[in-house]
């Protein structure tokens, strides 16, 4: 009998040992830090992205690791990198030792982004950035690809082909300009914000505009926040520029384009200006950001696939805005993360990065697919072009942000034509038309 009462009791301890090692599985989660500078749009968009995924997967009851769901925790860090780097190294620090994250998305301005990376990598933490273009942020990882090979762009896609982008954008509204002003030779303004990552496009810049049969008439370089830049437009208003190629990730997308609608400049922006991607630019500008052009990722009623309406949609209705490229942490959480995880059936890092930088998987603003170096080697970077991301070029008409691009575009000779459902025509300000239409 007490040999019995011994092995039932062994059985019980047994069973309720089980049951609690499965209690605590059932109450692991998964930790993403989300880091940004969190009280500005960037930021906001940063965290709205990833908090609109953790409730989504949570809904479904989590991720699949091997034979148990695991809920998303997301953590929000604010790395306050427009005003302070170390703050930002600081945030990392703290989301990696005492959140003890398994994954990090976020990052915004290259110059505390490459820290910022720095300190995930000596952690070996896949850290998917969602904000910062600097091509160095990739380069790292051919050039070192056993301490970089955790990090991977989620959006955009780099300053190089931002730019080629941007020129693409520059050309096609100039020769509308060109067309409908009769304007024989456009002349631009070059503007672009004091930062590390505008540096590289400047300079392609300034090499891609005469090739387009338009002439750069200056370069101009406003602080980030600025607050006041009507010297900057005073004398682009002297130089007779007809286009202003913007390139602007910072605050001082406001002032310009305010300012600029006041003393209604008689040249087109178009560019880069991240302030205007935001359905609050046309009550920041007092409505004087009026035809402002810009590159952006997602405009309510384009569609890029069949995942682009479903993610805009929620996502208005959510935070009563659309969302802006910073919000692609939902993309990186939902669509390369989680995704990776179910497949493996682990959080491990390593055999993370092993699977994700092969992965090719559709997300809301087109196809995702990472690029090699012309030697062969890894570079996370992602690909460009028709069948894969493209981003849009959009226009402030009337109170509503549009897309003008892609319209019947095609990248060579030989590639498939795109326009993407929603996209209308460009508009060329009224003012323009009266100062130059014959």
């Amino acid at each position: 009998m007490e040999r019995w009462k011994r092995r039932i009791f062994i059985l019980a301890m047994g069973f309720l040992f089980a049951m609690a090692s499965f209690t605590v599985a059932l109450g692991q989660e998964i930790k993403i830090g989300v880091i940004g500078p969190m009280k500005f749009v960037q930021g906001i968009g940063h965290w709205n992205g990833a908090t609109m995924a953790a409730e989504e997967l949570n809904a479904k009851g989590g991720i699949q690791v091997g034979n148990q769901k695991m809920k998303v925790q997301i953590i929000q860090a604010d790395s306050n990198e427009f005003l302070n780097v170390t703050d930002a190294t600081n945030a990392m620090e703290r989301l990696i030792t005492k959140d003890k994250v398994h994954f990090v998305v976020g990052g915004f301005r290259t110059e505390a982004v490459l820290p910022m990376q720095d300190i995930a990598m000596e952690n070996k933490k896949i850290f998917i950035g969602v904000g910062a273009a600097h091509d160095e942020l990739c380069l790292r990882v051919a050039k070192n690809y056993n301490t970089y090979k955790y990090w991977f762009r989620g959006s955009p896609f780099n300053s190089s082909f931002l730019g080629r982008t941007s020129f693409i954008h520059l050309g096609t509204v100039g020769a509308i300009l060109k067309q409908s002003l009769n304007i024989p030779k456009v002349k631009v303004a070059i503007v672009a914000e004091k930062a590390e990552w505008t540096e590289p496009m400047i300079k392609a810049a300034e090499g891609a505009i005469p090739s387009m049969g338009m002439e750069t008439v200056g370069v101009w370089r406003p602080s980030p926040v600025a607050t006041d830049v009507t010297a900057e437009l005073s004398a682009i208003q002297r130089s007779e520029a007809q286009m202003i190629f913007t390139i602007f990730s910072s605050s001082v997308g406001i002032p310009f384009a305010r300012q600029a609608g006041e003393l209604k400049i008689p040249a087109v922006q178009v560019g880069i200006n991240v302030e205007a991607q935001k359905d609050g630019f046309w009550q920041a500008t007092q409505r004087m950001g009026n035809y402002v052009a810009t590159m952006n990722t997602y405009a309510r009623g384009v569609e890029y696939n069949e995942l682009t309406k479903p993610f805009v949609d929620t996502y208005v209705k959510r935070f009563g805005e659309t969302p802006t490229y910073t919000a692609d942490t939902y993309a990186a959480i939902v669509y390369t993360l989680a995704p990776a995880i179910e497949k493996l059936g682990t959080l491990d890092p390593d055999k993370l990065v092993a699977f994700m930088e092969n992965d090719v998987h559709k997300a809301p603003s087109g196809v995702v697919a990472y690029l090699k170096d012309a030697e062969g080697r890894h570079l996370h970077e992602l690909r460009w072009g028709p069948g894969y991301l493209t981003a849009l070029g959009v226009q402030w008409q009337d109170g509503e942000l549009k897309a003008f691009w892609p319209n019947k575009w095609k990248a060579v000779p030989e590639a498939p034509e795109i326009t993407y459902k929603g996209i209308v025509p460009y508009k060329i300000p009224p003012w323009m038309i009266e100062k130059y239409k014959k």
